[in-house]
Order: C-alpha cells, then structure tokens, then sequence
C-alpha cells in the first residue's frame, strides 16, 4: 500500500488511537487491488473473509430476494464495510458491487478479529463503529416506517442539499433508479413524488435539483434530528 493510502487509512477513527504495531501487522496482511465499474466484491451468505477499506471510487451495498433486489448504503472513500460480519466471524448479510472504477484494501477478517482481542483501543473503536451503525439502521427504519414516500424524498433532498453545501441547487448523489431503491420506492413512484413536490418548489432536470421555496419544502418534509442527522 503507497505510504499516501496507508495514512489515508490510519487516520480513520477505526484505526487512529490503536498501537502501531498493532496497525503494521493488520497492513502486513492487508493487499489493495483496483476493481472495474460493477464489479461484484462480496455476496450476501458468502463468509466474510475480508474486511474492506474503500480508498477511491465507491461501492453500492445491496441485497436480492425472490427476484427483487435493493440498494442498502453508499460507501465513499475513505471508509469501511461491512465490520458486523467480520467481528461475528458471520456469513456476509448484504452484497457489494463498485459503483465506478474503486481502489479497495482487503484485510483478512481473522487478522481483524486477533487485533480486536490484543488491542482495546482498537476494540473500542470498533464498539463505537457498530453503535453508529446501529444507530444509523434505527434512523432508515424510522425514515421507512414512520413517513410516507413523499416525505421520505423530500426529507432526502434536504439532506443532500445540506451535503451539497446548503445552495438551492445541487445535484443527486447518484441517478435516480438507484435513489428509488435507496427510499424503497419503484422508479415509477419516485417520477410521480418529484411531480408531488413541485407545489413546494421542487424542480428536477436530470439529477439536478433546485429548491425554489425552502420554507414551503421544510414545512412540508418536517425534518427531524433524530431522523435525519447521521453524525450522531
């Protein structure tokens, strides 16, 4: 691994406060290997042999069942996935592909789980790691469960709005059949949503979107911290 990329992974917060030792012989039996565009990297009830680290490009998390298949999570350089299995020595429950050309580091999960018993800074960076994750599926649920799917997109574009820097126009983080599985809605659904929205001043062209009147969008979406605010 270029000396770069391995800092670029030391300063994870998964890996920052362990010893360095400790670092070095998960990095010795780590490899990186550049992927294609929708290259499959995992499947779901495979066993988690590796723990990935996303170094560039990005990876979509998705999962299939009786012919129907769904977009989970978006993961973005620098950051990992999927850690749950790799401590639970556990057959992986979602699958990924690359979304675009993605350089990946691979550590063996045995080694992972070997630092996790020598280390306790790592093991409580991993605690941490998990907490959030639980965290994060708890506020999709509730995304899922308690709005409509109206209120489900809005509240998403208030989100990438945020993430975009706050302008009234910003662009999608990836096309739309992909958002429509994302909010667990069909493309046909999601076409008829953004037309639901114009009235609050949403315009669309292509992944393009401008916010006309936010007022009327906040009032409307109601966005909610502990919905909405994953960084915590």
């Amino acid at each position: 691994m270029p000396g770069s990329e391995y800092q670029d992974v030391r300063k994870l917060n998964l890996f920052s406060r362990m010893a360095d030792e400790n670092f070095a012989s998960l990095m010795r039996g780590a490899y990186v290997q550049n992927f294609p565009a929708q290259m499959e990297l995992i499947t779901e009830g495979d066993p988690s042999d590796f723990f990935h680290i996303v170094i560039s490009g990005s990876v979509d998390l998705f999962s299939s069942w009786n012919g129907r298949e769904t977009s989970m999570a978006t993961v973005r350089p620098v950051s990992t996935f999927i850690l749950a299995a790799t401590i639970k020595d556990a057959p992986y429950l979602m699958s990924a592909r690359t979304l675009e050309k993605s350089r990946i580091a691979l550590i063996p999960s045995q080694d992972v789980r070997a630092v996790f018993d020598a280390d306790g800074n790592f093991a409580r960076a991993i605690v941490t790691e998990l907490a959030q994750g639980y965290r994060s599926v708890i506020r999709a649920q509730k995304d899922l469960k308690l709005r409509t799917s109206l209120e489900r997109l809005a509240n998403y574009l208030l989100r990438q709005q945020k993430h975009a820097g706050g302008g009234a126009v910003f662009e999608l983080d990836f096309e739309k059949r992909r958002l429509a599985s994302v909010l667990g809605m069909t493309p046909e659904n999601l076409s008829r949503a953004f037309k639901s929205l114009q009235p609050y001043g949403v315009a669309v062209n292509g992944t393009r979107i401008t916010i006309g009147n936010q007022a009327d969008l906040e009032h409307f979406a109601k966005p909610n911290p502990l919905i909405d605010d994953h960084s915590s």
